[in-house]
């Protein structure tokens, strides 16, 4: 992924860290050696951070790895300096394996600090307090990691998008609510959880300020997702297919599609080879050949053929997913091999606007 390292492969699943994570590690030695630490107490910082980081990912692998047991694959593992992303391919729908899912990553930091704990315990290093003069020492080090993981554990169950816990409430809510008025319930909780950070935040620790705006703004996009998706399950794809479509040919040169995209209105092609379907171009394939390829090469060069398999009686919210997932606007439809017509993103966000207007009047 760009801007960011593969740290290689856990059960399938890749793992990547952002090139950012380089700057929180020198935050880190620089802010302990700007305190008077020596270089030892200063590594021991940064090796904390390191072991903390690879607690996230252990949380986030939990995710994945139950969701896998579910059918859902995770594309691949991110670690920024603000925590892990396992990016799943969706959520499953049914209540209970969303529960577990969900549950799965804060019981990870649970089960560590319980280890952590009994082995402290064992030790007899067990301290009375935090050291709160900010000392990272040898006989601290497990202490911190095993509050630390609990304080994980407990704000990743906080009721609210798009931290766990607000698929936890979801998930629980959605066994007696259909999913759509489950995920507007917690969006709603979430975002008034959200402002109460705020205003705490205003009067004590501007962070709590930052973690308010973040959940308020992910617990709106979790709900407006949710909704779209609940609008376009009621539709198929033969509900917004468009059969007016410009075909061109791969031998055709760029410039063609250039005449097509200015004197009209649309902005995707599809392209033939050899009697049959090659693929598509968009706006966007096509200035960008005609940048570093040049007017006369030919469509064919530049035309995506990455599109998924779609018909007219598939689900409108099932064919928007496979397009997401591709990160395409634009996708041929065929019904028994034969060309059907196209789909865009555009006509779907239409049939969406039009379903508004209906059940408003």
């Amino acid at each position: 992924m760009k801007w960011s390292l593969s740290l290689g492969r856990i059960s399938g699943i890749e793992v990547f860290v952002h090139w950012t994570f380089l700057i929180l590690i020198a935050w880190i030695l620089f802010s302990h050696l700007s305190m008077g630490h020596g270089w030892e107490q200063s590594l021991v910082g940064v090796v904390f951070i390191l072991v903390l980081f690879a607690c996230v990912l252990l949380h986030e692998l939990g995710h994945a790895l139950t969701g896998k047991r579910y059918g859902i694959t995770t594309k691949n593992i991110m670690l920024l300096p603000i925590g892990g992303v396992a990016n799943m391919e969706k959520m499953p729908e049914k209540p209970i394996q969303e529960l577990w899912v969900a549950l799965a990553g804060p019981a990870v930091n649970l089960v560590i600090a319980i280890v952590l704990f009994f082995v402290l315990r064992q030790a007899g290093d067990m301290p009375s307090l935090l050291d709160v003069d900010g000392h990272m020492s040898s006989s601290s080090f497990l202490y911190n990691l095993f509050l630390v993981n609990i304080l994980l554990a407990v704000f990743n169950l906080i009721p609210a998008f798009p931290m766990d816990g607000g698929r936890v409430l979801r998930a629980l809510l959605a066994m007696k609510f259909d999913r759509a008025k489950a995920t507007e319930i917690a969006a709603r909780t979430g975002q008034f959880l959200a402002i109460g950070f705020v205003f705490l935040g205003l009067i004590s620790n501007v962070w709590l300020v930052f973690i308010g705006l973040f959940v308020f703004l992910g617990a709106g996009a979790e709900s407006n997702y949710e909704a779209t998706r609940s609008v376009l399950s009621k539709y198929k794809v033969s509900d917004a297919l468009m059969k007016k479509y410009t075909l061109l040919s791969a031998d055709d040169p760029i410039e063609r599609a250039v005449e097509h995209l200015l004197n009209g209105q649309e902005k995707e092609f599809l392209i033939a080879l050899n009697n049959g379907l090659m693929g598509f171009v968009t706006r966007d394939e096509i200035i960008r050949g005609l940048s570093e390829l040049g007017k006369s090469a030919p469509l064919g060069n530049i035309a995506r053929q990455d599109f998924p398999a779609l018909s007219p009686e598939m689900g409108l919210d099932k064919a928007h997913e496979m397009m997401a997932k591709l990160g395409i606007s634009f996708s041929p439809v065929f019904m028994e091999g034969e060309l059907a017509g196209v789909l865009d993103t555009e006509n779907i966000s239409e049939v969406i606007m039009v379903n508004k207007a209906v059940t408003r009047s």
